[in-house]
């Protein structure tokens, strides 16, 4: 009979994508019917809470130039700047 002896320290789970996000950013947004869309961030709000974890952006679409607010879990990626 064999006994697992593994610890029970597991990796650290990587930061939600959100928490790195700062207005003049550009992001990848997915919607909720799985389709995507690339944004610059205008503003951020916080959440009541904690004041310092956004929990709203307000973009502006590259490709229609409409501007929004979209839940903060919403953002995949950071777009890399050029």
């Amino acid at each position: 009979m064999s006994i697992d002896h593994a610890s029970g320290a597991s990796t650290p789970k990587p930061d939600p994508v959100f928490l790195h996000v700062k207005a003049g950013m550009a992001v990848i947004i997915k919607n909720t019917d799985k389709t995507w869309r690339v944004a610059d961030v205008i503003n951020v709000i916080g959440s009541a809470k904690n004041p310092k974890i956004p929990k709203f952006f307000q973009v502006i679409y590259v490709d229609n130039h409409v501007t929004n607010w979209v839940n903060a879990d919403l953002v995949t990626h950071i777009v890399p700047r050029v």
